[in-house]
């Protein structure tokens, strides 16, 4: 794999790709759910009502993750539109994951090793993150909601 060979740090280089992975699989899998009639557990979890709002819940976040650390090196906005409505959210999911993905591969490619270990910030839920955690806890989140799916899927 030779993709985004800019990159100073090449753990960030790493985590990015692996984002990138994940989410494609996360939505071969919501798809999957989508054809099978899953239907989600009853929960007073916004996010988790629906198919239609686990799928933005995953694609908001994969935004937020990357607003919220740009922000916090103080590097410019990485331009990631906003998810589209509910309404047309599944229509334009592909459009949309690749232009989410596309404005993922630039914005840390140039920070130094140092600054995604020190300092940490309060993340948008509260607890403190560094950006090397960001990243992580980035991949992680589609990989959990997918299990969550295939879990669904797998019940008799």
């Amino acid at each position: 794999m030779h993709e985004l060979e800019n990159y100073r740090y090449r753990g960030a280089r790493a985590l990015v790709l692996l984002h990138e992975r994940h989410l494609w699989s996360f939505l071969t899998t919501w798809r999957q759910a989508k054809a099978a009639g899953v239907t989600l557990p009853k929960t007073d979890d916004r996010a988790y009502r629906s198919l239609e709002t686990i799928l933005g819940h995953v694609l908001a976040a994969a935004r937020g993750y990357m607003v919220w650390m740009c922000k916090q090196l103080g590097l410019p906005d990485p331009g990631i539109d906003p998810i589209p409505e509910d309404d047309e959210l599944e229509a334009r999911v592909d459009a949309y994951l690749e232009h989410l993905l596309a404005r993922w591969r630039e914005p840390l490619a140039d920070v130094e090793e140092e600054r995604f270990y020190t300092p940490t910030y309060p993340s948008n839920w509260g607890p403190p993150y560094c950006i090397d955690a960001m990243l992580e806890h980035t991949v992680m989140h589609p990989i959990r909601h997918e299990f969550q799916l295939r879990e669904l899927l797998e019940r008799p």
